[in-house]
């Protein structure tokens, strides 16, 4: 998983239109070259991410959620981030203000079903963990070594338990 911020981070709105599924004040979810995803329960992940902003008292500036192929999330960690490998999750920090959650994160949502089938989980939870995590990163936690990693999947853990659906 990559998160380190680019030089200068891309702008959602220079990659072809995607498909919007979703939107309401702050938070945005949009599908970029990857047709058969469908997000199912957009209403109830907006109170809940909304939610884990407010336990970590942080405002919702605006999240962009950006689901895509391998091959689009590939793209962009090779550009943005000089990584020539797969990964589930960039996320991209755009906030001024240290309090203010502001960013975009990527998705590949292909990753996403090979790592629910490896860890014989559901889609849908793993999904989940992996859209958290992305704001985690926002709010400041990493994970590039075993210790922090330890202490993000602790943290995954505790943002999932706030889902009340």
């Amino acid at each position: 998983m990559n998160t380190a911020p680019p030089v200068v981070p891309p702008d959602h709105d220079s990659f072809p239109p995607g498909d919007l599924q979703h939107e309401a004040p702050g938070i945005e979810f949009m599908v970029e070259d990857a047709p058969d995803f469908e997000l199912a329960d957009a209403e109830d992940l907006l109170g809940w991410i909304e939610r884990v902003a407010e336990v970590h008292e942080h405002r919702i500036a605006q999240l962009t959620y950006i689901f895509c192929s391998d091959e689009y999330l590939h793209r962009l960690n090779v550009e943005y981030l000089a990584h020539d490998t797969l990964t589930d999750v960039i996320t991209f920090d755009n906030a001024d203000d240290a309090d203010v959650l502001e960013g975009d994160i990527f998705i590949s949502t292909e990753r996403v079903a090979d790592n629910a089938k490896e860890l014989n989980i559901s889609f849908r939870d793993e999904l989940h963990r992996v859209m958290i995590h992305g704001v985690l990163h926002l709010l400041g936690y990493h994970d590039k070594d075993l210790l922090s990693q330890t202490a993000m999947r602790k943290k995954e853990d505790y943002c999932l338990s706030l889902r009340a659906f």
